[in-house]
């Protein structure tokens, strides 16, 4: 995850509020503000877009790369079984 841009339609794809995915990753609901309401590359520790994105992902949202001209995105896994 490099952008406030994915950060935010991550949290969207799982109909999460910024609460919840506070609590999931262990990072204040403070910083979870403060990072979505940047733009393009998040500002912010390692550890912190660490502790975001790997919630993120255990709950099934993939983040895609820029590559061949288009830009990052995210898209929810296909559901085991």
């Amino acid at each position: 995850m490099r952008s406030a841009e994915q950060l935010r339609a991550a949290r969207a794809l799982l109909d999460w509020s910024q609460d919840q995915l506070a609590e999931k990753s262990g990072v204040g609901v403070a910083t979870v503000r403060r990072l979505e309401g940047q733009s393009g590359k998040l500002r912010t520790y390692s550890e912190t877009l660490w502790k975001l994105q790997a919630a993120l992902e255990e709950a099934g949202v993939i983040f895609i790369p820029e590559a061949d001209g288009l830009g990052p995105g995210v898209r929810l896994a296909t559901p085991a079984g």
